[in-house]
């Protein structure tokens, strides 16, 4: 039992018993069948009895090597490996009596049997135990122990003495060849364990690697949204100025874009290439996202002297089902390539969609433009990423030469098919072959609103908020506290000021971060509105605002030090204070759909993406306080309804 003692050994000794363990019922078979076919020959009552026997000693085999084929796996005795070297011995030992019995029942006949079926038995004896020599030596034995007895036999059936020899030789040529395949076999599964461990620990090392790149990424992207989230947010400021001022804010806008642009890539391919990039499917316009491509692209086009032509839109169809965000991702990038690289000529979206019965409609969306063309060598590597195809492409026109990687990607994560077709002088066309089911239920696609915009709807909620029962509304700029959304049956508590009973304080709101340049952005944003703006800078001095003042809305950062905003917000849920019905905006720029609903597990009520946009944040700010509006007047309902 050498080989039960170090690592390799016991995994060889392990992985034999487990594969006789998986090969039972062929055992089982094989005795069936050997005892029906040696009945003949035997008799049926010794025939039967050996079976008998031999399915026995299968169910014994099961029981002693019970802990070695559990899951998981449990450790044997010294005694129990004994026996279970005895209990194989038994059963080869036990099949290859059967050979006995034909050369005693059926004399030449039942010999030439045996000649046949104690090679083959020895031939699976010596396949089952791989890396074990414990194994083989148990298995194989009671096999080569018959075989030497074939010549005795053979004279004790008056066979001449030369016959008696040259079968001793053949047994002892064919023991020989058969322990030396073995030994190649067993060497083979050696290298190919090694192998597989080798490529075990690679693959580990690699998800480790992918990991801790996810992890540097997600940590840079969250740093890194914070200044572009105030860079865009002041240069949105800037734009109300003279012309001089609004050209800086458009070039300072531009260049966050840009940045923002490039972390976006970096951050996607870094996420397909870890295998962690997901489609949403929900239901969309498509012809309304269609419309919005368009009328986003137009300003460009047209600046850039270009036209911009549309064929095929009237056989879009309208209610879709798919990922909205990621096919405009798509279409963006295509449309920004080609004003990109055309100087002079048209852009041309070209759309075509037929039903694709039963449940959906096969479409095909075309980008083509006039400009310069590509040669097949770069055609060859147009969708490599950081491949940039001509040298000097980066320095002219910028980017990262992650893009058109990134969008046949998404567009085969889609189950569909993006390719290009070119030649040099006469453009380029990309063409997009999607299948999309159809929509169940489709609402229709806003338009994205403007900062100016964003802030009326805002104060139209507040001013609406505030309007007593049967009269006009006050001044949007003195809003009335709300009537938060209780998302847990709370105590009712005393106000802890005066002011909280006040209706005409302005909306008080907590913003939360742990840097300053984002809370001193949110209140660029908001402060124009006439908002009470608190700010702390971690959670623990949140919680702590939390029990001295009442809130209206709670801007919360997700990622924080100490302690996060998911942690913050269940802790001020679970103190029961007069802020835990607060409705909690979740600043994140995770957005991924595990990370939303953990920020809607911790009792967040709606969520910004980083980086910080105006539109984005008043947007959830106008989202959060209807919501509030429409509880507080269903508890009133309800109220008089008791």
């Amino acid at each position: 039992m050498s080989d039960t003692t170090g690592v390799d050994a016991v995994s060889g000794w392990t992985f034999a018993v487990r594969q006789r363990r998986g090969a039972m019922m062929q055992r089982v078979a094989v005795g069936l069948a050997s005892s029906l076919a040696a009945t003949p020959l035997i008799g049926w009552p010794i025939a039967l009895a050996w079976g008998a026997a031999y399915m026995a000693v299968q169910v014994w085999e099961a029981f002693v090597f019970g802990p070695v084929n559990a899951s998981p796996m449990r450790s044997m005795s010294r005694a129990r490996h004994v026996l279970g070297g005895a209990t194989m011995f038994a059963n080869t030992g036990l099949y290859g009596a059967l050979s006995l019995l034909l050369w005693v029942f059926g004399g030449p006949a039942g010999g030439v049997s045996a000649a046949i079926m104690l090679p083959a038995a020895m031939v699976y004896s010596m396949v089952n135990a791989p890396r074990s020599l414990t194994v083989l030596a148990c298995t194989v034995t009671p096999q080569i122990l018959y075989m030497a007895a074939f010549p005795l036999l053979l004279i004790e059936l008056g066979a001449p003495p030369a016959t008696a020899i040259t079968a001793a030789a053949a047994v002892t040529i064919f023991v020989i060849y058969c322990l030396s395949v073995w030994r190649g076999l067993a060497e083979r599964a050696r290298r190919e364990q090694k192998d597989r461990l080798l490529a075990e620990d690679q693959a580990a090392r690699l998800r480790k690697a992918l990991d801790e790149q996810g992890a540097f990424l997600a940590a840079i992207g969250h740093d890194l949204r914070t200044p572009i989230g105030a860079i865009l947010s002041g240069a949105a400021e800037l734009r109300g100025g003279d012309v001089q001022v609004r050209q800086k804010a458009e070039l300072i806008t531009d260049a966050g874009r840009m940045m923002k642009s490039l972390l976006d890539d970096l951050l996607d391919h870094s996420r397909i290439e870890a295998g962690r990039m997901k489609i949403e499917v929900s239901d969309f316009d498509l012809r309304a996202m269609l419309a919005q491509t368009v009328r986003l692209w137009r300003g460009a086009v047209e600046a850039k002297g270009l036209k911009l032509r549309i064929e095929g839109a009237h056989s879009i169809p309208a209610g879709v089902r798919g990922d909205a965000m990621r096919l405009r991702q798509v279409l963006n990038n295509l449309m920004s390539n080609a004003v990109k690289f055309t100087a002079s000529g048209d852009v041309t979206l070209r759309l075509n969609a037929w039903n694709e019965e039963p449940s959906g409609y096969a479409l095909l969306i075309e980008v083509a433009d006039t400009g310069p063309g590509m040669t097949s060598d770069q055609l060859g590597r147009l969708f490599k990423p950081f491949d940039q195809t001509t040298e000097g492409v980066g320095a002219a026109h910028g980017g990262s030469g992650l893009g058109l990687s990134i969008s046949r990607n998404l567009i085969e994560l889609m189950g569909g098919r993006l390719t290009a077709r070119s030649a040099p002088g006469q453009g380029a066309r990309f063409t997009i072959s999607l299948f999309l089911p159809r929509a169940e239920s489709v609402a229709a696609a806003a338009a994205a609103p403007t900062l100016d915009d964003s802030r009326l709807a805002v104060a139209r909620v507040l001013a609406e908020r505030r309007a007593p029962e049967g009269g006009p509304a006050r001044p949007a700029s003195v809003p009335s506290a709300p009537k938060p959304v209780e998302p847990e049956p709370v105590e009712p508590e005393p106000p802890l000021t005066a002011e909280a009973d006040d209706e005409d304080r302005p909306l008080r709101l907590l913003v939360v971060d742990d840097h300053d340049i984002n809370r001193r952005a949110v209140q660029l944003i908001l402060q124009p509105l006439g908002c009470d703006i608190v700010a702390a800078a971690d959670g623990l001095a949140a919680l702590d605002r939390c029990r001295e003042t009442v809130f209206d809305v709670i801007f919360m950062d997700v990622r924080m030090p100490e302690l996060d905003g998911r942690e913050t917000t269940r802790r001020l849920r679970a103190e029961g204070g007069p802020n835990a019905a607060t409705p909690v905006v979740a600043v994140t720029a995770d957005t991924a759909p595990e990370d939303i609903a953990a920020c809607q597990a911790a009792g967040m009520a709606y969520f910004v993406p980083k980086p910080l946009t105006p539109p984005a944040l008043l947007g959830a700010l106008q989202h959060v306080l209807e919501e509030t509006q429409g509880g507080g007047a269903q508890a009133d309902g309800d109220q008089a309804a008791a």
